[in-house]
């Protein structure tokens, strides 16, 4: 019988999120706060318990003892690991257990939240943890009041649930706000509701509340969002994703028109550090002089943070709170167009294929393009919905493959980055990125790049990769001139001539260049 359970348990189905927005009151809110500070207190206790018997774990000779079985024996391997687990009670239902004796202890917690939303709490700390375990993160982060924003239950028969189109939990009852005439919200009503979470956010410096229903299923799907079956050779750039179909391609922008807002943010953030050096002196070393070229300036002193608390004006907070609402309008504004940009190309074809960069390590090098564009989230919205679709996501080496450096011959020969135009030695030019998706429709799932395949279907698609490219460049230069010089380089002007089927390469050393007439 419990294994029956158990296979019950761990059966997954297909899921999607319907949000609405709750009517809540003053007295209501406080309520909720409560709740929710009852939530944090505990998930913080059982993380920590968590923490403690993963480091017992890990430090343990059982565990030292299992990494040393070979992965070939992989069942071994495994139950060595759930040996060194069990004997210190580092799993999910010991925290279970803990989480209940810490709510009955403390009598309040126990009072506010029921033992479903317990357990969630517990189950979230626990595979925080497991993070820590697996080297999939550094450390975990235990959550101040600010920054601990959601509860959810376990399922839709008892603790939150949601009856009768509305949000019951315990006492409270609360109403939503439903939009009669939106056909998703009205497709997630209609689904069966695994459970339910409740989150809050800040919005314009108020506090807004919000219910979500885990439905069981598919969300709803807009007409114009069709899905179409195909191939798609991907290659994904800070700024610009380029996509080649079966009969279709584009250099489309990430997260085009986006409002970066940065005079605003920045006037802002200066703002800010006025009022702290003004309210705090003692976290700041004195001020000193300097030299700038001939002239002799004051600059101010670098921070020296203490123990005590920051003492921060009411200015700082409201100059703070207007920051904030600045960068998640900024953000919010990203992914609604880089969801667009992923509709558009599930349009050609839910088979992608895409070179395996590490966007973490764009993070480092371009910080506020990578902020402003989201490229990682581009990429993981398209993984997702591809394979909701019935399709494919497939990732390979860039390392083995070097599709930016490979010609039709077969030779690999090094560009620059700054190099966008791609002067193919057999004389075929094309942009860059376009010619390296063209190329990504033809890796195997071995990572093996199949030369004569790419030879042979090129002839057929280079019309549409020219077309392509003189709409990247037609939509460029609706943008200002300014805009212009610093998005692409003159290189990457589209030539008329060269859209011709018969192409002639142009030496890198030759005075000609691309766009002229001459």
């Amino acid at each position: 019988m419990l294994r029956r359970w158990l296979e019950l348990a761990r059966s997954k189905t297909q899921s999607f999120v319907t949000e609405l927005p709750l009517i809540v009151d003053s007295q209501t809110e406080a309520e909720l706060l409560s709740r929710l500070q009852a939530g944090r207190q505990l998930y913080n206790a059982c993380l920590n318990e968590a923490m403690v018997r993963m480091n017992l774990v890990r430090n343990s000779e059982l565990y030292s003892s299992a990494k040393k079985i070979s992965r070939d024996k992989k069942k071994e391997r495994s139950e060595a690991f759930s040996v060194a687990r069990t004997a210190y009670r580092y799993n999910e239902y010991a925290l279970h257990s803990y989480a209940t004796i810490v709510s009955n202890s403390s009598k309040w917690i126990a009072e506010k939240l029921d033992s479903n939303t317990q357990q969630t709490l517990a189950s979230r700390a626990f595979k925080a943890s497991e993070r820590v375990l697996y080297g999939k993160a550094k450390k975990v982060r235990y959550k101040v009041a600010s920054r601990f924003r959601s509860v959810e239950g376990k399922s839709n028969r008892q603790g939150i649930r949601w009856k009768n189109e509305r949000l019951i939990w315990g006492k409270l009852e609360i109403n939503p706000i439903v939009d009669v005439n939106n056909p998703v919200i009205l497709h997630g009503l209609s689904s069966k509701v695994k459970y339910v979470r409740i989150l809050w956010r800040e919005l314009n410096g108020k506090r807004r509340w919000y219910v979500q229903l885990i439905n069981e299923g598919v969300p709803y799907q807009k007409p114009h969002n069709y899905v179409s079956e195909g191939l798609i050779g991907l290659d994904l750039n800070i700024n610009n994703i380029a996509y080649v179909g079966n009969d279709n391609a584009g250099l489309l922008p990430f997260a085009e028109g986006v409002p970066t807002k940065e005079k605003e943010i920045k006037r802002y953030q200066r703002q800010m550090e006025r009022s702290r050096r003004a309210n705090n002196p003692d976290k700041y070393e004195p001020d000193f002089k300097g030299q700038r070229g001939r002239k002799t300036i004051v600059k101010k002193g670098k921070c020296n943070q203490g123990k005590s608390k920051w003492k921060n004006s009411k200015r700082y907070l409201t100059a703070a709170r207007k920051k904030r609402e600045l960068e998640r309008k900024k953000s919010a504004y990203a992914e609604s167009q880089n969801r667009k940009l992923v509709n558009e190309i599930l349009r050609h074809g839910n088979e992608i294929k895409t070179e395996n960069v590490s966007v973490k390590g764009w993070q480092k090098r371009y910080g506020k393009a990578i902020s402003a564009k989201s490229p990682g989230f581009f990429q993981s919205e398209l993984q997702r919905k591809a394979v909701n679709a019935n399709g494919k996501f497939t990732k390979f080496s860039t390392q083995k493959t070097a599709l930016s450096q490979t010609h039709l011959n077969g030779e690999r020969i090094k560009k620059k980055l700054s190099e966008r135009i791609h002067y193919d030695v057999i004389g075929v030019v094309m942009h860059r990125d376009l010619f390296s998706a063209f190329l990504t429709r033809y890796v195997s799932e071995d990572s093996e790049f199949l030369l004569q395949d790419a030879v042979k279907e090129y002839p057929r698609l280079e019309s549409v990769l020219l077309s392509a490219w003189e709409r990247y460049q037609i939509n460029h230069e609706r943008v200002s001139s300014a805009e212009s010089r610093q998005s692409h380089s003159p290189l990457e002007w589209f030539d008329n001539e060269l859209g011709k089927s018969n192409q002639i390469a142009v030496p890198s050393g030759s005075e000609r260049k691309v766009g002229s007439n001459s």
